[in-house]
């Protein structure tokens, strides 16, 4: 490999091989330029990028060309700039902290660069990388955090400043704040599962967790990716097993919070659907513990959508109603109206409802839902294990206990079903569903 490379190499110009010399001995350093003179000689394309950036650190622009184009002449007429509307004159680098020779000809260029040597000021020329003193990299910003990029090839360091900026702004470039640190407690909507799916800020305040308190639910892949000192604290439920106490879960996060620790609540779906955010967010408030709520993806919808299901659809269903099946119906802790939902004719969502299916089934059609209402069952929505089966309301209990479904799972109930069907169908007819398209009851 290290002949290889030497031969790859060796192909390379020399002023290429000069270059990247070069910018390997570069030493990076942050010019704080607020009320300094800066001299921006030229007036086109490269200075009228250059030019804002320079504004927005807060430097004092003398801009030198006799014509500029019309985003700088408009800074000129605004006051943002001094504009000196003729050639380069020797005497013009005189007080300025920083020189850009942006000029069109090359020798006026040369002059610009020779007088700021002479000075000792640094000086950028736009036309030779070599011949400067200092160079711009490839700049960017993401919230409280500057991003500078030197490869000697402006278009990777381009590409290489872009990643990184994402990579901070999506949160899965981990770099937790260390002077500025977070305090208090996030409830953190993690999604239906997929770990692709957490929001953007979501991530972004678990990059910067001490603690997370997850959820079984939660997507926990993303656990892997934190630093080795954060302390995470399994709070899954398992159903019908162990659980950590709701209790015990608001202790531990006021307890490591008043510790100054910063503190993320991971939780599946979103943290204020059936997911006790609010009773979590009450603890923390009369604890005096700042809260920060992140929505999620609730998995009573991104599910069904994973799936190819529209939980409304019009002509179809004009209504949508989510519903907690943790208790069953006539269960003296139900509050559910199983009576009035029989009667609707929009879409039911069933959240926690597999092991009581039949007792809602039982229900639903006893209070005039018809038997052969169209059901939908999404085991383990959104991840590789996902598995849909289509049934009626009538059949669903035996065939989810015949194909063996176990939690967690969301149950879709009404005409909206036969609409994933046909548009599963028709998919696979083309040759071009996605993976999470479904397969058909006959076909599973």
């Amino acid at each position: 490999m290290a002949g290889s490379r030497d031969v790859a190499e060796s192909h390379d110009p020399p002023h290429v091989r000069r270059q990247v010399d070069q910018v390997a001995g570069a030493y990076l350093l942050g010019l704080r330029l607020p009320g300094k003179r800066v001299l921006v000689v030229g007036g086109g394309a490269v200075a009228a990028r250059r030019v804002p950036r320079l504004l927005a650190a807060g430097a004092d622009v003398v801009l030198v060309s006799p014509e500029v184009t019309a985003s700088l002449e408009d800074l000129a007429t605004a006051g943002a700039i001094q504009w000196l509307r003729r050639e380069y004159l020797p005497g013009d680098c005189a007080n300025a902290w920083l020189v850009c020779a942006c000029a069109g000809p090359k020798h006026v260029n040369a002059s610009v660069a020779e007088e700021a040597e002479r000075l000792r000021t640094w000086c950028v020329r736009a036309d030779d990388a070599a011949a400067s003193t200092a160079w711009t990299p490839a700049a960017g910003q993401a919230a409280d955090t500057s991003v500078g990029v030197l490869s000697g090839d402006p278009r990777r360091s381009a590409a290489i400043r872009d990643a990184i900026i994402s990579g901070l702004q999506a949160g899965t470039i981990a770099a937790r704040h260390y002077r500025k640190r977070r305090t208090g407690v996030a409830l953190v909507g993690g999604g239906p599962g997929d770990p692709g799916l957490i929001t953007v800020r979501g991530r972004q305040l678990l990059a910067e967790a001490d603690v997370v308190v997850a959820d079984r639910l939660a997507p926990r892949e993303l656990l892997a990716e934190l630093p080795p000192d954060v302390l995470v604290i399994d709070a899954g439920k398992v159903p019908y097993g162990r659980a950590m106490s709701q209790d015990e879960i608001n202790e531990a996060l006021i307890e490591h919070a008043r510790n100054g620790k910063f503190v993320v609540r991971l939780k599946g779906g979103d943290p204020f659907v059936f997911g006790r955010g609010g009773e979590e967010m009450l603890a923390c408030l009369r604890a005096g513990i700042l809260v920060t709520v992140v929505p999620g993806v609730s998995s009573a919808v991104g599910v069904p959508t994973a799936a190819g299901l529209p939980v409304t659809h019009r002509g179809v269903a004009q209504d949508l109603h989510v519903i907690s099946v943790h208790v069953p119906p006539g269960d003296e802790q139900s509050t559910v109206d199983w009576e009035a939902l029989a009667k609707s004719d929009g879409t039911l969502v069933l959240m926690m409802a597999l092991e009581r299916l039949g007792a809602v089934a039982s229900a639903l059609i006893r209070y005039g839902r018809p038997g052969s209402s169209p059901v939908s069952v999404i085991a383990h929505g959104t991840m590789p294990t996902q598995r849909t089966i289509y049934t009626t309301l009538e059949q669903v209990e035996r065939q989810v206990a015949d194909e063996r479904i176990r939690p967690p799972a969301v149950v879709v109930i009404g005409r909206v079903v036969t609409i994933a069907a046909e548009l599963a169908r028709l998919a696979r007819d083309l040759g071009s569903a996605p993976p999470s398209v479904p397969p058909l009851a006959e076909d599973s």
